[in-house]
């Protein structure tokens, strides 16, 4: 199971392998979290396998604390740049003061969730400390069966063409994309799009943001592709399940 949690103007997505472990990639801005995976999780499951931190702005990390008041994280994975902001040393602070490992994410790492899926980080692919924070984003790629989704984070048009200098059409092709910083012109170039080709693409942002997004150049490149999109702000979550051969998608208000 793959979902796009509905956190307004953020990020934060909930991955369940077929043999249970789960991921949460990035935790939306704050107060948003806990009532979404409270939907998606089991009350009575209070595990989370590991967290992915794709970077570290308040719009993708400012659940995390939340999250760890109530569950118990067994790694967190950071793309290693920085944000000077107190929610960001706060949750630094937190993670070393309950002793979870902090790995920072590497091209060529595989995490292998069970079942036969699997993550693999395709970047960062170098120190990244001092890069601005969206072109450090984590990109990976979840992998089922014949089902996978390129996951971006707020990647920007710079990222994207270091990946595609780094990787062949054939490995980067894949059925979904998570589109990068919440549909953002700074993201999604047209290369990018023609080289994943994917058949759906998944926007989260907030309903009637400030900065409008999703921009009308993201969407008309998705469309030129002929990519079918799907909008939390106007879907609500977005959920998709793969019995490794098929994607059924569904949504939640």
């Amino acid at each position: 199971m793959f979902v796009m949690l509905d956190v307004d103007q953020g990020d934060s997505l909930f991955i369940e392998s077929p043999t249970g472990t789960q991921i949460l990639v990035d935790a939306g801005p704050p107060r948003k979290i806990l009532s979404q995976l409270a939907r998606v999780m089991s009350p009575f499951d209070r595990h989370i396998d590991a967290v992915i931190v794709t970077n570290p702005d308040q719009d993708h990390i400012g659940g995390f604390l939340d999250v760890l008041k109530v569950y118990k994280v067994d790694r967190v994975f950071e793309p290693g740049t920085y944000n000077d902001s107190k929610t960001y040393q706060n949750l630094k602070t937190e993670i070393k003061n309950k002793n979870i490992p902090d790995i920072l994410a590497k091209k060529g790492m595989r995490l292998n969730i069970g079942g036969g899926a699997a993550i693999d980080i395709l970047f960062p692919d170098r120190d990244v400390s001092f890069w601005d924070s969206n072109d450090g984003s984590i990109v990976a790629k979840l992998i089922y069966g014949k089902t996978s989704i390129i996951l971006t984070g707020d990647a920007t048009v710079e990222t994207e063409k270091i990946i595609l200098d780094k990787y062949s059409k054939t490995s980067l092709a894949s059925d979904i994309l998570k589109i990068g910083h919440h549909g953002s012109r700074t993201s999604t170039s047209a290369s990018f799009v023609q080289t994943v080709a994917p058949t759906y693409a998944l926007i989260s942002n907030g309903k009637d943001n400030n900065y409008g997004h999703p921009h009308q150049d993201t969407l008309d490149t998705l469309v030129s592709f002929g990519a079918k999109i799907f909008r939390t702000d106007l879907l609500g979550t977005i959920i998709m399940k793969s019995d490794g051969e098929n994607e059924q998608f569904s949504f939640r208000r």
